[in-house]
């Protein structure tokens, strides 16, 4: 019960403090022995595709555009358009099963603080546990302006008009003298020579904003909105020309299998820069200590119509090899201090200090 209680702390806190020498096997805890399990993550890849939404929603007098304010080819449709804007490409960190390993703790030694990551991955040893504190919620505020409601300008007389055509003429007329008004004051034609540049500027505001709301109802209204989509690639082996996504003018981010769009290729290249030496059957001897992950390199790029939109080189965790800290570093003489690094479960930093 003991043993269960130690490591559901390790879980929830992510921290734990132990009195005891490391020694490490492969699998989980069973039996009598009293540790702690964790797991070396493997690598993914993140790739983030951002992309503009544009819609077009026509004037409610669009038909009579042309023959109010002489404005020539106002769309009297809707319409919605899509423009690929960035693809990125992220490393992330996922637990890997197939490294899960077990920190028996033996007695009348010094024992290593060992931290945790929330989803059991190790971070650190023998360091200073940092407390996060939960970034505060902030509100989310409408980037665009606050759309105004043109009938907030509608004079009397057009309320009283019984009929869309004879609306549309009067709101024109509308505009028009809304313009007029404005040159007048831009001129200086007013009687009031009292009138500051702060008032005259305030008035021209407000004059701009019942001009445009009054306009949409012939011009119609654009909106624009950004869409991001996350794509996880767990699978690190090498691509060629792997479909992800699909991208369409008309309809924005498609699934990998929507004919619909044009497909968002990714590749990936292991660049073998590990070397594994021949250690002559040795390899079950090293599976003592404190594991880690020495990753590889890979080269990724995504590829849309034809042209390369995003790429990097990235340390890859399956492209590696699996190596051990000897147990003799953590021993009553010397305080060993080892970071690693969550994304890939390599080596940050190891520091030893002679007690």
């Amino acid at each position: 019960m003991l043993k269960e209680i130690a490591l559901l702390s390790l879980t929830l806190c992510g921290r734990w403090y132990g009195t005891a020498q490391t020694q490490v096997v492969t699998g989980v805890m069973n039996g009598k022995d009293y540790g702690v399990t964790y797991t070396l993550p493997k690598t993914a890849l993140k790739v983030g595709i951002t992309a503009t939404r544009t819609t077009y929603k026509p004037g409610e007098f669009a038909q009579y555009a042309n023959r109010y304010l002489h404005l020539n080819n106002v769309q009297q449709t809707s319409s919605e358009t899509w423009k690929l804007d960035v693809v990125k490409l992220n490393l992330i960190g996922i637990p890997d099963a197939e490294k899960v390993f077990f920190v028996k703790l033996k007695d009348k030694t010094v024992a290593p603080n060992i931290e945790l990551t929330n989803t059991g991955v190790i971070k650190a040893i023998n360091l200073p546990f940092k407390t996060v504190a939960p970034t505060p919620a902030t509100a989310t505020t409408a980037a665009d302006k606050v759309e105004v409601d043109p009938k907030r300008f509608f004079t009397e007389e057009i309320l009283m008009a019984n009929s869309t055509a004879k609306i549309a003429e009067l709101v024109a007329k509308e505009i028009y003298a809304i313009r007029e008004s404005r040159n007048a004051l831009l001129r200086g034609e007013y009687e009031d020579t009292k009138i500051d540049g702060e008032f005259v500027k305030v008035m021209l505001q407000n004059m701009d904003e019942q001009e445009s709301a009054l306009l949409s109802l012939f011009t119609g209204r654009v909106e624009s909105d950004v869409v991001v989509k996350n794509i996880e690639i767990e699978t690190m082996s090498e691509f060629t020309n792997s479909i992800i996504a699909r991208f369409s003018t008309k309809l924005g981010i498609l699934d990998a299998d929507d004919l619909a769009g044009e497909p968002i290729l990714f590749n990936l290249k292991d660049l073998e820069t590990i070397k594994l030496a021949d250690d002559g059957g040795k390899s079950k001897k090293k599976l003592e200590g404190i594991a880690y992950n020495l990753p590889g390199r890979g080269y990724a790029e995504i590829v849309y119509n034809g042209k390369v939109i995003s790429k990097g080189e990235f340390p890859i965790t399956q492209f590696g090899t699996l190596e051990f800290l000897a147990p003799t570093l953590f021993n009553k003489k010397s305080t060993i201090q080892v970071l690693f690094d969550s994304s890939t479960g390599g080596l940050s930093k190891v520091n030893q200090d002679a007690q």
